[in-house]
């Protein structure tokens, strides 16, 4: 009985033309349930997506008049009846699965009424936007349409459970949580016609485990490490040398790091903030003690310059007599040489510090005009101890209030 309702219904079709054309709209009412998402590439900027596929019409050559209501047939039905040209947009890549046999199903109801699911592996496209990276979070769409029929030959509705997922457990996420998703139709006007879009969005929320393992937190210590040159005896040079420029190439490798898991992009993401305030910081580290070093050991120069000035015995001038001539003494007057490479400025008192920063000991008795700074070289040790934890923390708290909650 089945192969003669077959027979019967197959005789005479014509599986190039759509039902009813010419009559009336094909309506195409679409579901879909997703397997597994994942894994994302934030290289590529896609995602991989595991659905089934299910498309129900009507078509009025298809009807039959039997005991059976619903005929359930294998793939090999097809081929021999018109299906939909249904086409995902956004797809760089997409496999049907085969194996053992073609994973497709078709049904056909005594009313015409005709199913067609079948099983797909879509690599689609998800532009990811990466400001805030790595907190950031995505909405990756999945686009289909028909490929050839505009809106007035084939019109594509949602069922009413139209989207239905598995477990997500089970899914390939890794660094993303899925959030939600939802389901949209839209209109797109080409030269062609104007076709009608189904599309679903699938929410990500990315998760900061990964990335606070492997960059904020090293990042974090190796600024904190910059610090404890602070605490050193600033006369140690290789220590203190050591010790920042080691910091400094730290954080130059965390950030070459931080950036291999992303796209070339040409904007700066959260991450990117953060790792630059770091070297910065670490590098201010270097300089505070390059400044410090160049001060202090010019000071000591000089100091040392003036002892010797000052032990070394005056001399005599000589004076060239005549032979047989007799030498009359002459009282000598010592004059103290005039200093010509004193260090720093004149700031004694009575007189104005001529720089706008009066870092030098001179200045200390001295007097300096109205909104000129005094800063005593010798105690910016101190003042870093202080002034470098008390950035880093403000950074960090409106950094991550602002990422975060805003």
């Amino acid at each position: 009985d089945v192969t003669h309702i077959l027979d019967s219904l197959l005789q005479g079709y014509d599986n190039k033309l759509r039902p009813d054309i010419g009559v009336r709209t094909t309506v195409i009412e679409t579901d879909v349930y997703v397997n597994s998402i994942g894994p994302v590439d934030p290289i590529n900027m896609e995602y991989t997506i595991d659905i089934i596929f299910a498309q129900t019409w009507y078509d009025s050559r298809l009807k039959f008049n039997s005991s059976m209501k619903v005929l359930m047939l294998n793939s090999n039905m097809v081929g021999k009846i018109w299906i939909p040209d249904t086409f995902f947009r956004n797809s760089r890549k997409s496999d049907a699965h085969w194996i053992t046999t073609p994973n497709r199903l078709l049904r056909i109801w005594s009313d015409g009424r005709v199913l067609y699911t079948l099983r797909l592996t879509i690599n689609a496209e998800c532009y990811l936007q990466l400001h805030n990276f790595p907190m950031d979070e995505h909405s990756c769409p999945l686009e289909f349409s028909s490929y050839g029929y505009p809106r007035n030959e084939i019109e594509y509705k949602w069922k009413k459970t139209s989207v239905e997922v598995a477990d997500p457990k089970y899914w390939r996420l890794y660094q993303f949580a899925f959030v939600g998703l939802r389901n949209t139709t839209e209109i797109s006007h080409t030269l062609s016609g104007d076709y009608i879009i189904m599309t679903i969005f699938f929410d990500l929320s990315r998760r900061m485990g990964y990335f606070t393992i492997q960059t904020y937190i090293p990042c974090i210590l190796t600024v904190v490490l910059s610090w404890v040159s602070f605490w050193i005896n600033k006369d140690a040079v290789p220590a203190r040398t050591s010790l920042g420029i080691t910091t400094v190439l730290t954080m130059t490798t965390l950030s070459t790091i931080a950036r291999k898991s992303l796209p070339k992009v040409s904007y700066v993401t959260a991450m990117d903030l953060f790792v630059s305030v770091c070297f910065i910081f670490v590098f201010a580290a270097l300089m505070e003690y390059g400044t410090l070093h160049y001060f202090t050991s010019n000071r000591k120069g000089d100091k040392g310059k003036e002892k010797k000035a000052k032990s070394k015995p005056s001399k005599p001038p000589a004076i060239a007599v005549r032979p047989g001539s007799t030498l009359i003494p002459i009282n000598n007057i010592n004059h103290l040489p005039e200093r010509d490479d004193d260090y720093g400025y004149e700031c004694l008192e009575g007189k104005d510090c001529a720089s706008f920063f009066c870092c030098f000991e001179d200045c200390r008795t001295g007097s300096w005009r109205e909104g000129r700074i005094h800063i005593r070289i010798a105690k910016i040790d101190s003042y870093s101890r202080i002034f470098f934890p008390t950035a880093f923390a403000l950074f960090n708290l409106v950094y991550w209030i602002g990422y975060l909650y805003l």
